[in-house]
């Protein structure tokens, strides 16, 4: 029976942020149909802990801890003239793993979650290769350059400008490229080089109205009493997420409390950066931290926020604030993708 190889520039588990929810629902369904052999990559000592969900569904695995830092890996970058995304993800242990799968079982297809792990596809492997690029990384950083200040600036436009020509390669070398949504697709095809036509499809991101259902789900304890309450979820130590919830709570909350003078901020998600921990108590901003669920924070919400000005593809703090039936103020950038 042919067998699949599975590569994710993070371990799918837990299903807890964006990426993971996408690979680990993938990851799940292939699992399903073959065995499956995993590599991928832990960011900490928590996603290491999750080995054992990733061994239940793999027939083989490795996981490897990140321990390049981004200052060692712009410095290589720079030294080899690759993009700082691909040489962050360049790993010998994960790459003979690689080696050692192909050449020891039946690998019929290879599936690429995102576009980092693009670099270990064999120039040599003769089955298919699915490469989920997911978003258009070069579109995202060109973004962040024309919000950036110089020297900062040129350096996203680099990452742009290579991420871009890497994306075209590979694009032409795989099977099937996908992307989340049919506008990020449009974009994806309209960015390639000239040359040949890659097969580009839209792969969207669903959600799990069962787990996001508001029926019976209680407000978190901390949102009794006052409000009303506005909530933003997501990985707090992720750049666009950092902007939004910064710009909210200084500009956005004081207009709101001039009329609701009790009205509280909720910044919900783990890995909270020191500029965002700041947010504490600013404005009636709170802030969570990690938590075990956020499905209460999203059910005591009078109203949930995506105000990013920098999105790619569908947001699922979107998808989920409209299953448990919360109204949502997101900005157009936020709302791409939502049908």
């Amino acid at each position: 029976m042919s067998e699949v190889l599975f590569l994710a520039h993070r371990i799918p588990f837990p299903p807890d942020r964006g990426d993971k929810i996408r690979s680990c629902h993938v990851l799940r369904h292939i699992a399903s149909l073959a065995p499956v052999h995993v590599a991928c990559f832990a960011d900490d000592e928590g996603d290491m802990g999750h080995e054992p969900d990733l061994a239940a569904v793999a027939k083989s695995h490795c996981l490897v801890r990140r321990s390049r830092s981004l200052k060692l890996a712009g410095i290589e970058a720079l030294a080899t003239g690759k993009p700082v995304s691909l040489t962050a993800f360049a790993d010998k242990t994960l790459a003979a793993y690689v080696a050692g799968v192909l050449a020891e079982h039946p690998i019929g297809a290879i599936y690429v979650f995102s576009g980092q792990m693009a670099q270990y596809i064999p120039t040599d492997f003769q089955g298919r290769v699915v490469m989920d690029f997911v978003d258009v990384d070069s579109a995202k950083f060109e973004a962040y350059a024309a919000q950036a200040r110089f020297p900062v600036s040129q350096m996203y436009v680099r990452e742009a400008r290579l991420l871009s020509r890497f994306e075209s390669d590979v694009a032409r070398r795989v099977h099937a490229s996908l992307l989340v949504t049919t506008e990020e697709a449009a974009l994806f095809r309209q960015r390639l080089t000239p040359g040949a036509e890659p097969q580009i499809m839209a792969l969207g991101n669903g959600i799990d109205t069962a787990f996001f259902d508001p029926h019976g789900m209680p407000a978190a304890p901390e949102m009794a009493g006052e409000g009303p309450h506005l909530t933003f979820t997501g990985q707090m130590d992720y750049p666009p997420n950092i902007a939004a919830v910064e710009m909210f709570a200084r500009q956005v909350m004081p207009q709101i409390r001039s009329v609701f003078p009790q009205a509280r901020f909720n910044v919900v998600g783990r890995a909270p950066t020191l500029a965002v921990r700041a947010l504490e108590g600013v404005n009636g901003t709170h802030v969570t931290g990690a938590v075990i669920d956020v499905r209460p924070w999203i059910a005591g919400a009078d109203l949930v926020v995506a105000p990013l000005t920098i999105a790619r593809g569908v947001q699922n703090k979107v998808l989920e604030a409209m299953a448990m039936a919360r109204p949502v103020l997101a900005t157009p950038e936020a709302a791409t993708g939502i049908p």
